[in-house]
């Protein structure tokens, strides 16, 4: 059976975000949302952690396996300063990461689940990859669209759709969408990252 050493089940999951309360509920912290949303979903109670630099939690996931959860407090750049205090205190293998972080390239209600891959321009992510040292983690991207003049190549355009709030119909969409992250992330759990993959990169939320 060479399957079962290759599944990649995720034993640390780490949600990208800024802290301060001018960042709550923007699109750039997503990934603090999703990990807000395990948090409710699992009952492990979150809190800050100095070691960790970070708001920490550990229990009991669905597949009755240990699992910990991870907000990074060291805003979005030097994400990986965080996670890197959590796998050498738990001696955890990269792989064994799952980040959750948004991602302009997918469309609002697409969600993208990998085992690998580059950055793409994500700081918060370059500093996960320069922190534990390799690519090779799974990630799962929150689309939240391109900003309305994407056609302009100004910067400070980018920077205020990202660090800025979900319209009202967006947010009830984005509820949907990360409950539908909770579903991604409890397959990854059970089934392994790989055949989540075919559920969550086929499947879209819409308004609709």
């Amino acid at each position: 059976m060479t399957e079962a050493v290759t599944m990649v089940i995720p034993q640390l999951i780490v949600g990208l975000g800024n802290p301060e309360p001018k960042y709550d509920k923007t699109r750039h912290n997503i990934g603090f949302a999703a990990v807000d949303a395990l948090s409710r979903s699992w009952k492990i109670p979150l809190a800050e952690n100095r070691k960790f630099q970070g708001e920490f939690g550990e229990g009991i996931a669905p597949n009755r396996e240990k699992i910990r959860l991870l907000k990074p407090l060291t805003y979005m750049n030097l994400s990986g300063q965080s996670m890197q205090a959590v796998t050498s205190w738990y001696k955890l293998p990269p792989e064994s990461v799952l980040v959750i972080y948004d991602d302009m390239d997918l469309p609002l209600g697409k969600t993208r689940l990998r085992l690998s891959g580059s950055a793409g321009g994500h700081n918060g992510m370059k500093s996960a990859i320069a922190h534990l040292s390799t690519q090779n983690f799974p990630r799962l991207r929150i689309g939240i669209g391109k900003p309305k003049n994407a056609e302009s190549s100004d910067d400070s355009n980018t920077v205020s759709h990202v660090l800025g709030r979900f319209s009202a119909s967006e947010t009830k969409l984005m509820s949907e969408v990360l409950e539908f992250v909770v579903e991604c992330v409890e397959l990854s759990l059970k089934q392994g990252v790989e055949k989540a993959m075919n559920r969550c990169n086929s499947y879209t939320i819409s308004n609709l």
